[in-house]
């Protein structure tokens, strides 16, 4: 009997604000907008999308929405979810 296996998913191993914020400055030092899109789905998840949500001021349902793969958030949004996580948005 072969053993199903579920997918790796990473937000199951960010524990932490600051595994977040590492993962979140990987992403975005080595990917493009769809990918940091994604890792912020991701990093929502690991936190808990109702409380990132509730943090960011949006409904849980229009985060999921913005977050997911054809969705194409507003810059006010990343910019509430970055905040949500506990990250700020910086220019070096």
């Amino acid at each position: 009997m072969a053993l199903k296996t579920k997918p790796f998913d990473i937000a199951e191993h960010l524990n932490s604000p600051e595994e977040i914020r590492i993962f979140l400055q990987e992403v975005a030092a080595s990917g493009d907008e769809s990918d940091f899109i994604h890792a912020l789905n991701t990093a929502a998840r690991a936190m808990g999308m109702t409380e990132v949500a509730k943090k960011a001021g949006v409904t849980r349902t229009s985060l999921y929405k913005s977050l997911a793969e054809d969705g194409n958030p507003q810059f006010t949004t990343i910019s509430k979810v970055i905040k949500a996580l506990g990250c700020k948005l910086t220019i070096a």
